[in-house]
């Protein structure tokens, strides 16, 4: 990725201080000649706008915003412009000035809108920060600093304010009560800063001659090397991937953890001022020597299996199989915006237009209209696409239909980013703004929310989420990382019942999902991990560190992060931008593809030829899963698990479909799904039981009593209980009951054995109804049915 630099021929006649796109191909400048320009980038045309006072000496400019939650603003076509004089001016698009006010002593170094428009924050050289609303109306005075203000930004949410104070900054929320957070930035003065509201990360450039990244908590992400002079402009693109860096005759494009894509040394003097468009594809700088630089971005790569895509010109891409060296030429009508490649199509959006290649034909795309030209962010899985724009959420088929729009209210979609939205097949999940605990789920083909509409509440703040992409929906998980770096694995189909979410990992910095498995990797602390089968913490808890693989993350370096899991290759990038790859064994996709296609026998035989612990861990989770207790018995055999395996041989000697599967239920540890079963089945005697051998000895009165049976078995083993160890009873509903219950061992033997015989007769004398439906994480319907159907299963048990 590089810039594509340019400078027109025409030019100021004194330095320029400020430039502000209005639309994706016409800019505004100011400049000390008191002239404003617009330059229009398609027909290469300059013309003067205004010829301002001679004592308007200009500082800056920003535009009114263009658009707030997809609609369009009645005073889009103002801006606010910043002079010397002390006074800030609203001046229409024509460079009228429809008002002039006087905000400051000394000069107005840095005026900002906020994200919808309603208000506006100076900053002046007398060290005093103002909010103004739209009409130009003081508000307050936010702070008084003892020096000059050189820049302010706005927060994410437009509820907090970031500016310079000599060597520090400060974040201060519009809260009168609250605290303001204070750092020392720099070794100089911080001459600008910008905030982006898609990643919440903090940019800053000063006198020390560095740019810094910093989090939202004031937190040094990224420090540059000692550059030859001051940083004198900053700006993030809009999607907050990139940024630009300015300083003399230096211009820089740098990835938003900071390390440098490219740069460039144009003849420009100081570049004072930095802005973006609005589609992020291009750039322009305020030069000291009165011109106007203008970039777009190029050579952007995306790269999927044997299939590279290079963007050549701001319309046109090059496609390059790597095993056949064929080479093609993708050319568009319009500048190209966003691309994405995987499951084997490649999506591109332009400022008009949608075109969907598929792999195996990169002649005849299909396309179609967008609604809205800014599209932020694409998503990809294997059936549908994502789009995001500043008006919505969409789902395209590849087909080009669109399938759904979910709708978050209150939600400004354009600052989504691939952290905090996720696609499957059949789902969209999208964390909270306002509330960053809080998961919004939703299904992709209706594009209404999941179950009861209640969204997934984490204790957290929740960092990352991430769909897992094959299998049915109903087994359905998302992976998510919170603000302490654990990993979490829950359901996203719960219905409507509290979902059990359950920590895998700790310390994780970055994650991905394979694309054709539920194979989940990540780097954790120093390890690079791999979760064979992560779903085995629902089945066997035990069972989860042993179907890890882990090698050791050095060779990453610092802060690395996963891009994609794609087949066996992992691609990271380092902190210092480059790209490695990491092999995951192939073993484990094949597991993953024998046992969905119920080839049991095939994962078995995998498993004896890999040797591989891990894979048979992971077979013995997904065997009970599936409630394939031969395959299981088999694989928990390999791996040690004795125990385990007798009471599977004891599950397969039940004389009953309804306590096998109940006892399966137990195996994982869901005793109240178990019991629930039994009761179902009316198999009182079989759900008391199970209550007596986990002591649970409470429950198991309590449905003897309600039930009115084998009051006297949960007594008499009590008893049996307390005298072995010595005790005497303290529980005073046992004590009630016992006054009035005789214990004789040999009727209670008797009882059982009837019950017993009776679940024999019942289960070889008629047909059983259909157990209760349990939730998928839980429970499989599908196996479920599977194993009333199959004669040979049945014989088993």
């Amino acid at each position: 990725m590089r810039l594509k630099t340019s400078l027109q021929k025409d030019k100021h006649k004194e330095l320029v201080c400020c430039v502000g796109w209005t639309t994706a191909d016409e800019l505004y400048s100011c400049s000390d000649d008191h002239q404003i320009f617009k330059w229009n980038l398609l027909n290469n045309e300059t013309t003067l706008v205004v010829q301002l006072q001679d004592d308007i000496y200009p500082i800056d400019l920003h535009w009114f915003p263009k658009t707030v939650g997809g609609k369009k603003q009645s005073l889009a076509e103002i801006f606010v412009l910043t002079s010397s004089d002390g006074k800030f001016h609203l001046a229409s698009k024509t460079g009228r000035i429809e008002k002039s006010v006087e905000a400051h002593r000394g000069a107005v170094l840095a005026g900002r809108w906020n994200y919808d428009g309603t208000s506006l924050i100076t900053a002046g050289e007398d060290g005093q920060i103002k909010i103004w609303s739209k009409s130009g109306m003081l508000r307050s005075t936010l702070a008084q600093q003892g020096s000059p203000v050189y820049s302010v930004a706005w927060g994410p949410d437009s509820d907090r304010i970031l500016y310079t104070s000599g060597k520090q900054l400060i974040i201060k929320p519009l809260q009168p009560s609250s605290k303001a957070l204070q750092w020392k930035a720099h070794d100089g003065i911080v001459l600008k800063v910008d905030w982006n509201s898609v990643n919440d990360l903090i940019l800053s450039g000063g006198e020390d001659c560095k740019y810094k990244v910093w989090d939202s908590y004031g937190r040094q992400l990224y420090s540059s090397a000692l550059h030859d002079y001051p940083i004198t402009s900053v700006a993030w693109a809009p999607d907050g991937e990139v940024f630009a860096m300015g300083s003399f005759n230096t211009l820089r494009l740098c990835d938003k953890t900071g390390w440098s894509y490219a740069l460039e040394k144009p003849n420009t003097g100081s570049i004072f001022s930095l802005a973006w468009s609005a589609d992020g594809t291009q750039l322009a700088g305020a030069c000291g020597n009165g011109h106007v630089i203008f970039a777009h971005v190029v050579e952007q790569r995306w790269a999927w299996k044997s299939f590279e895509i290079t963007l050549t010109k701001r319309r046109s891409m090059q496609v390059r199989n790597v095993t056949n060296d064929a080479v093609d030429v993708l050319e568009f009508r319009d500048p190209i915006i966003k691309a994405s490649l995987s499951h084997s199509h490649l999506v591109v959006t332009t400022s008009l237009q949608c075109y969907v290649y598929s792999v195996k034909n990169w002649n005849t795309p299909l396309i179609f209209d967008l609604k809205e030209g800014t599209v932020s962010l694409i998503l990809q899985a294997e059936r549908h696409f994502l789009l995001v724009d500043g008006a919505g959420i969409y789902v395209f088929s590849y087909e080009g239909r669109l399938v759904s729009s979910p709708k978050v209210p209150g939600m400004r979609t354009d600052i989504l980013n691939a952290q905090a939205i996720s696609l499957s097949n059949d789902t969209v999940a999208i964390r909270g703004k306002t509330d960053e605990k809080v998961i919004f789920l939703f299904d992709a083909l209706t594009g209404k929310p999941l179950a009861d509409g209640k969204p997934l509440t984490h204790k957290l703040e929740v960092m990352e989420i991430a769909l897992d992409q094959c299998g049915v929906a109903a087994d359905r998980k998302i992976a998510l990382i919170d603000k302490n770096r654990d990993l979490y694995l829950t359901s996203v189909r719960r219905f409507s019942r509290e979902p059990i979410i359950s920590k895998i990992g700790t310390m994780v910095h970055t994650m991905a999902w394979n694309d054709s498995a539920n194979i989940l990797c990540a780097i954790q602390d120093s390890q690079f991990t791999v979760w064979y089968y992560p779903n085995a913490v629902f089945v066997d808890q035990e069972l989860l560190p042993k179907t890890l693989f882990s090698k050791d993350a050095s060779e990453f370096s610092r802060t690395p992060q996963i891009l994609n899991y794609v087949g066996t290759l992992v691609t990271i990038r380092r902190a210092d931008g480059s790209l490695v790859y990491s092999s995951v064994s192939p073993y484990p996709a094949m597991l993953h593809e024998h046992t969905g296609a119920s080839r049991w026998n095939d994962a078995l035989r995998l498993c004896r030829f890999a040797k591989d612990q891990t894979l048979w861990a992971s077979l013995a989770a997904m065997a009970m899963a599936s409630k394939e207790l031969t395959a299981a018995e088999v694989a928990y055999a390999a791996i040690g698990e004795v125990d385990k395996v007798q009471y599977i041989n004891y599950i397969k000697e039940l004389p009953s479909k309804e306590s096998s599967l109940a006892h399966i239920l137990l195996f994982s540890g869901h005793v109240q799904e178990a019991e629930t079963m039994l009761l179902q089945a009316g198999l009182i005697y079989q759900a008391i039981q199970i209550h007596i051998n986990l002591y649970n000895w409470d429950r198991a009165l309590e449905l003897a009593v309600k039930h009115k049976t084998h009051v006297d078995t949960v007594l008499a083993h009590r008893q049996k209980y307390l005298q072995d160890f010595s005790k005497k009873e303290t529980n005073k509903r046992f004590l009630q009951y016992s006054e009035g219950v005789e214990v004789d061992w040999e009727k209670i033997q008797a009882k059982v054995e009837m019950e017993l015989a009776k679940e024999r007769e019942r289960a070889a004398g008629r047909t059983l109804p259909p157990p209760p439906f349990v939730e998928p994480v839980l429970f499989q319907p599908s196996a479920l049915w599977a194993l009333f159907t199959r004669p040979t299963l049945w014989g088993q048990l």
